[in-house]
C-alpha cells in the first residue's frame, strides 16, 4: 500500500498527513467555471462523464492533493429514485416535496435507479485512468437523514424543521422514506466501488439538528446499515464518515458505525480531538474555509497547529466543511506549504 490516504485510513501515522479537500472541485477555481459554462448547468455537467472527470481533476492538476473526489451531487440519489430536482441560480437545489406516503408512490426501488446514475460510474472509470497512480479516488453520497430533509422540504432549510415535522407527525412515512434512501445508497456506492472508487465518504451534513435517540435512529443507524453493507460487499473498503455538528455524538461514532475515520467539523478543537477521538479512529480536518478567503498569517498558524496537534495519529488534513466559492486559489498553495513545513 503506497498511496498516502490509504495508509492513514489503515491506521498509520504519517510524518506528513495526506491532503484534499471538501468541494475541491469547485467555483473558486475558474478552470472549473470554463468547464460547468461549457456543459450548461449544474446537473448537466453532474452527468456529463468527460466534464465531470474534467472537473474532478482539475484540482489534483493544479494542487496535487493526495485523493481526488467524485465531482456529483448527494441529491442525484433522489432524483433517480424519481424526485424532481432542478437547481437555481445563486439559490441553490430545489426538488419535489413530500408530506405524506402518497408522495412516495411515484418513486422506484431501489434497485432501479442505476440507469439514471450509470454517467456517474462512467466518470468514476474515466477518473481511474487518468488519475495520477498515487491519487487514491474517493467517491461518496450523502447520508440517509440528510438526503431526506432536502426530499421533504424540497431544499435546504436552516433549521430542517421540515423533516422534523414529518418525523413526528408521520412516523411511518418518514421511516420508509429513510429505508428507501438508505438501501438506494448501498446500491449506488457498491456501484461506484465496483467502477472504480476506492475510499467512499458518507456527509451527514445536518447530523446536528438530531438529539438524543433521534440522532442514534436517524444519523448512526442508516450510515452503520450502509457501511457495514458496504464492508461485506467490498472487503478491505475504508469509509470516511462524517456527522457534522454532531457535538457530543462524535466520541465513539466511527467505532459504533463501523468507519475507518471520523471527519470532523470547524467547531471541534484539534487538541480536544486528538486526544478523545484519535485514539480509536483516523480523523479527517479541520480548517476553517474561512481562512482560504482571507489567507495571511492566520492561515499558515491554523494549518500548522492543526498538524501539529494530530501528529499523534492517522490523520487526513481536509477542511472543517467545503471550500467556499469567495476562496483564493493561491491560499491553497499556502496551506499546502504550511501542512509541508509544520
Amino acid at each position: 500500500m503506497t498511496k498516502t490516504l490509504l495508509r492513514a485510513l489503515a491506521g498509520e501515522t504519517l510524518p506528513t498527513p495526506p491532503v484534499w479537500m471538501m468541494r475541491q472541485a469547485g467555483r473558486y477555481l475558474p478552470e472549473y467555471r470554463a468547464t460547468r459554462a461549457k456543459a450548461g448547468d449544474f446537473l448537466s455537467l453532474c452527468y456529463t462523464s468527460d466534464l465531470a472527470a474534467e472537473v474532478t481533476l482539475q484540482p489534483i492538476r493544479r494542487y496535487g492533493f493526495d485523493a481526488s473526489i467524485l465531482f456529483a451531487d448527494i441529491l442525484l440519489i433522489p432524483q433517480a429514485l424519481g424526485a424532481d430536482l432542478w437547481f437555481v441560480t445563486g439559490e441553490g437545489p430545489r426538488l419535489s416535496t413530500i408530506t405524506s406516503a402518497g408522495d412516495m408512490a411515484h418513486f422506484k426501488g431501489k434497485d432501479d435507479i442505476h440507469d439514471t446514475l450509470a454517467p456517474i460510474y462512467e466518470t468514476i472509470r474515466i477518473l481511474t485512468r487518468e488519475l495520477p497512480a498515487e491519487t487514491t479516488l474517493i467517491g461518496f453520497a450523502g447520508a440517509p437523514w440528510t438526503v431526506a430533509t432536502y426530499m421533504i422540504a424540497g431544499r435546504g432549510t436552516p433549521d430542517q424543521a421540515p423533516a422534523h415535522a414529518l418525523r413526528d407527525g408521520d412516523p411511518e412515512t418518514f421511516d420508509a422514506l429513510i429505508d428507501l434512501i438508505t438501501g438506494a445508497t448501498i446500491e449506488y456506492l457498491s456501484q461506484q466501488v465496483q467502477a472504480g472508487a476506492e475510499v467512499i465518504k458518507l456527509f451527514d451534513s445536518w447530523a446536528g439538528s438530531l438529539n438524543g435517540d433521534a440522532f442514534e435512529r436517524y444519523s448512526l443507524q442508516p450510515i452503520k446499515r450502509i457501511v457495514t453493507a458496504l464492508k461485506s460487499r467490498h472487503p478491505g473498503l475504508p469509509v470516511i464518515v462524517f456527522p457534522r455538528e454532531a457535538g457530543d455524538n462524535y466520541p465513539g461514532f466511527a467505532k459504533a458505525v463501523g468507519a475507518d475515520c471520523l471527519a470532523l467539523d470547524t467547531s471541534v478543537d484539534a487538541i480536544w480531538a486528538a486526544e478523545t477521538l484519535q485514539p480509536e479512529t483516523c480523523v479527517q480536518g479541520n480548517l476553517d474555509p474561512k481562512l482560504l478567503v482571507t489567507g495571511g498569517q492566520p492561515l499558515i498558524d491554523e494549518a500548522q497547529r492543526i498538524t501539529r496537534a494530530f501528529r499523534g495519529g492517522p490523520h487526513v488534513f481536509n477542511l472543517g466543511h467545503g471550500i467556499t466559492p469567495d476562496a483564493d486559489p493561491e491560499n491553497v498553495h499556502v496551506m499546502l506549504d504550511a501542512i509541508r513545513s509544520a
